[in-house]
Formats: C-alpha cells, structure tokens, sequence
C-alpha cells in the first residue's frame, strides 16, 4: 500500500492539475488525473450535454483507483480530479486538498479556459457554495482534509504548502474562505450566482 494517497480536488480551473502534477514530481509518486483515467479505461457511462462533461462509471473508477494504489507499492499515489471524493474509498485516502479560488479570480480563469453560459454560472456557484469542501467533508471527515486558498498563489506556493502539511510542520485547516459571505458584503453576489 502507498505512504500516502492524496486526493487534489476542487472546482474546474481552481488550479488542481498543475498543483497535483508538480506534488506529484516533487514526491516521485504515481500521478492520476481522473478525466485521463476515465477515457483511457473506458471508464464512461455516456456524457452530459448539458455540461459538455463525461458521465463516469464511479463504481468501476473506484475498482481501478484500488488497483492502481495497491500496484504503486510504496510510491505515494496523488489522484487529481473535481469528483476525486466520490471516487476513492475512504479507507485508501490520507490526505484531501480542496484548493479554493476567489470567485473573481476564478470567473476570469474559466472565461479563459472557455467556460462560458450556464457551465460557467453552474461551476462558479459551486465554488461560492463549498460543494467540492462539503462533498470531501462528507465522506472524509476533518481529520483527512485540508482547504487550501489558492488566490493570487504560484503553483509552487501552494505545493510548499502541502508538501509542509505531509511533513506536519503545518496544520491542516477547513472554513478558510467565505466566497458567500465575500460577495454578499462586496454587494455582488447577484453578479454570481446566476445558475
């Protein structure tokens, strides 16, 4: 079994492949983004046209992260995905970063990416309203779980960061953020939850 199975989750464009990717380097651990995992296991239900998103067989992904985490040995393994909760047992997690961005940040980093309509209202609502911290929360626990607020960091701040809570010289923190109340106080909140 891994050291370590870390899960980096987050809404889209929050920043948890790139931040996965260089933890994954830094440590030499097996790195898996989900969406890869998914279409190259032939891991799809069918996609969401609304969402232009895959539908991911959750049941088979969770048989495949198992597998791929007793094969890594002792190599730490770092599972990237938005719905990386919903997908590995709670047994095999040690660590669960939800990376967090200011939704003002985040609008601009998803206009960029092509978010736009419906997609972009939907996934930015998610962000204000905690959904991938509460999911984590859920099946988790505090223990496991610590919410990183990412706004205005390097890829390589926010992995120091992480690499400083495995080492345990820094303590893991969930309630760090309140977009809600943010935007309430700013006056905007009208401007972005339009879902």
């Amino acid at each position: 079994m891994a050291k370590h199975v870390i899960l980096v989750t987050g809404t889209p464009c929050v920043g948890k492949t790139s931040v996965a990717r260089l933890l994954a380097s830094r440590l030499g651990a097996v790195y898996v983004n989900l969406t890869e995992l998914a279409v190259k296991e032939n891991l799809v239900l069918g996609k969401d046209e609304k969402r232009g998103s895959l539908i991911v067989d959750e049941r088979r992904m969770k048989n495949k992260i198992g597998k791929i985490v007793e094969e890594a040995g002792e190599k730490d393994v770092i599972v990237d995905g938005h719905y990386a909760a919903s997908v590995v047992p709670e047994k095999l997690a040690t660590h669960v970063f939800v990376l967090r961005r200011n939704p003002v940040e985040l609008r601009n980093f998803m206009e960029k990416a092509g978010f736009s309509g419906g997609k972009l209202w939907e996934n930015l609502a998610s962000e204000i309203l905690d959904v991938c911290l509460v999911d984590a929360l859920n099946i988790y626990g505090e223990d496991k779980l610590c919410e990183l607020d990412v706004s205005g960091r390097s890829v390589e701040e926010v992995v120091t960061e992480i690499l400083e809570v495995l080492k345990g010289s820094k303590k893991c923190r969930v309630g760090v953020v309140d977009w809600l109340g943010m935007l309430e106080s700013e006056g905007r909140l009208d401007e972005f939850l339009k879902f």
